[in-house]
Order: structure tokens, then sequence, then C-alpha cells
């Protein structure tokens, strides 16, 4: 599947990743996921390393999950995976927790502080 190239509203050029959705069992049922070919793949060869089927590791991936979106799910899996290098390790759900982005009470801002957010 070849990219496209568009233009957006601020007339720069990019590459427009194509998404392609697959059908998967997760844990017993039948569901479909869409992620860019890039992260297909991976999955695939993560999946092998690990001697288990795709659907195997995306069902793990889903138990262990802590977004609300199965496909945002396995991409950070992935880039958890290529960052830390090891496929015989298991999920790094610690480390995945990491990328989330926690809002900060308004309490525990010192006052003057400038560095938070809405200052």
């Amino acid at each position: 599947m070849a990219q496209r190239t568009f233009f957006s509203k601020e007339g720069v050029d990019e590459m427009k990743s194509p998404i392609v959705k697959r059908s998967t069992v997760v844990d017993g049922h039948k569901t479909s996921v869409s992620l860019e070919k890039a992260f297909w793949d991976s999955v695939k060869e993560i999946s092998r390393g690990r001697g288990q089927t795709q659907s195997e590791l995306i069902s793990e991936i889903d138990r262990n999950r802590e977004q609300n979106n199965l496909s945002s799910a396995i991409r950070l899996f992935v880039l958890d995976h290529y960052r830390n290098g090891s496929s015989a390790q298991p999920l790094m759900t610690s480390r995945l927790e990491s990328y989330r982005i926690q809002p900060e009470h308004p309490s525990r801002r010192e006052e003057g502080d400038e560095t938070s957010l809405g200052h």
C-alpha cells in the first residue's frame, strides 16, 4: 500500500500513514483493530519472538491495558517493547503507566509556581 502525500491547513507537506483494519480474537471474542501497518508488523514480530500467536499477544495487552482504546494500548506496548528491548519480559504496565499524563491537583501546586499549567 503506497503512502500518500497531502497538505495540511498550514501548507506543510505531510505523509499519511495507511491504517489497516484487521479482525482478531481477543480472549475468545472476535473484534477488529485499526493500526498503522508498521504496528501490525511489530505485533507479528513481537509475538513470534515470545512464542505466541498475534491473538494471544493482543489478548494479553487487552487484559493489562490502562487505556480505554485497544489500538492505543497496542501502540504503547510496541513502543515500550522497542524502548526496553526484550521480547522475553512480561508486559510493562508500570512503564506504560508513566506515559500517561496525570492532571495536577490544584492543592499540590506551590503558590507562585510559574511552571504550573494555566499560569
